[in-house]
């Protein structure tokens, strides 16, 4: 299975982190689509990952991935794309196979493929994105095997080194470019979006002393939690488009696939003050319609921006990815054990029914008449014989091919 193993990576690497946020698909929409895309391009096995600067996918068939797999692969899932959207997605593509593809998801996980290295969100995210996609029934036992080797190896990491001592989150950015403003901590807060990455920047927001938050999602209850965490006040995402308290800050981060900040919404929020505001944008696709921008006074906080100043930190936290790196190879001659292993495992799931089938045949037929003429006692004892030698069937064959397998060169 490991040779049918591939990840087709669009990450800020390979492409402008806006048209990564193209690709996102809302949650709403991602069992109709991925199920699809998992049937028509005969895929075994499939995971979605989307994060705020990357979009990955995760699978598992015997198909070539030609030009041709590619265009299909992307024409099943985003039907709306164009002929030369979908011939843009196959040039920038990153495609990783086999060992390759392990080897980059570990990368992932352990953050130093990541916009700004040491962000330990991404192994939450990556957890969340395989049991999302488990939830949905697209993953199978090789997928399985893969994530749970790369999250007990992303722990270590952080376990064992020091890259995310002093993590440089989006959050953390974020939060330092608005104190950088010197902005009073009696600032009006808007949150718009109450995903993990608003609740922890609503979090440590609050934590550095800011106290006045409205926080509107399109899940109210989640927005009632959030607010409530904050000693806000919680709105429907459909209220934003007439709020009139107005605004100093605002920090949006949705799932949304389009704008969820339009030029009359925002014109609407500001009530008519012309002081100079800021919008903390994290999402991908931009929450934020560029024309405000253009139009209105106001300083504009992107991922974008945050990607400029990461790339300093990648310099400053090279030492550390060389450990990091040291951990990922160890990783890797594991992995290649454990898969080596698995399909034993794989290979020798009949055996057990095997054994029964053989127990059952003796017992039933072969030496049927003998043991009608036991005693009681004599069954008894016979029939505990016979277990203990059907455990033993099963785990020594077991055993003796891992031993054997584990001295040999991987």
């Amino acid at each position: 299975m490991l040779s049918a193993f591939h990840i087709i990576a669009f990450t800020h690497r390979n492409m402008d982190v806006s048209e990564v946020g193209k690709l996102h698909i809302g949650t709403d929409n991602q069992q109709t689509r991925l199920t699809t895309l998992k049937e028509k391009s005969q895929l075994t096995e499939l995971m979605f990952l989307s994060t705020c600067n990357r979009v990955e996918y995760l699978f598992c068939t015997e198909q070539v991935i030609s030009a041709d797999f590619l265009r299909d692969f992307f024409s099943n899932l985003y039907p709306e794309f164009s002929l030369q959207e979908i011939n843009g997605l196959i040039e920038k593509a990153q495609i990783c196979s086999g060992l390759g593809a392990v080897e980059h998801i570990l990368q992932v996980a352990s953050s130093i493929d990541s916009m700004i290295v040491g962000e330990r969100e991404i192994i939450t995210q990556v957890r969340n994105a395989f049991e999302s996609s488990k939830k949905m029934g697209l993953t199978g036992d090789f997928i399985r095997l893969v994530m749970r080797h790369t999250v007990e190896t992303a722990k270590r990491v952080y376990t064992e080194t020091s890259i995310a001592t002093k993590p440089v989150s989006v959050v953390a950015l974020a939060y330092h470019t608005l104190r950088d403003m010197n902005i009073g901590l009696d600032a009006r807060i808007l949150i718009v979006g109450a995903g993990m990455t608003n609740t922890n920047m609503g979090k440590f927001l609050r934590k550095h002393g800011y106290r006045n938050f409205a926080v509107f999602n399109r899940t109210f209850s989640k927005a009632e939690n959030l607010a409530k965490d904050l000693n806000g006040l919680a709105f429907p995402l459909t209220d934003l488009a007439t709020y009139d308290k107005g605004f100093d800050i605002i920090i949006t981060c949705t799932g949304a696939e389009n704008h969820v900040i339009s030029e009359s919404i925002y014109e609407n929020l500001l009530q008519g003050e012309s002081g100079k505001k800021v919008v903390i944008d994290i999402a991908i696709p931009h929450d934020l319609d560029k024309a405000i921008v253009d139009r209105f006074h106001v300083t504009h906080i992107s991922v974008d921006h945050l990607q400029k100043i990461s790339d300093q930190n990648l310099k400053e936290r090279s030492k550390e990815i060389t450990h990091v790196e040291d951990i990922l190879k160890e990783a890797m001659y594991e992995f290649r054990q454990l898969n080596h292993v698995r399909k034993i495992e794989l290979a020798m799931r009949e055996v057990p029914m095997m054994v029964k089938d053989i127990k059952s045949t003796a017992v039933n037929h072969v030496f049927r008449d003998e043991l009608q003429n036991m005693t009681e006692d004599s069954r008894e004892v016979l029939e505990k014989i016979m277990e203990y030698m059907e455990k033993k069937y099963m785990s020594v064959p077991m055993k003796m091919a891992k031993e054997i397998l584990l001295k040999q060169e991987i």
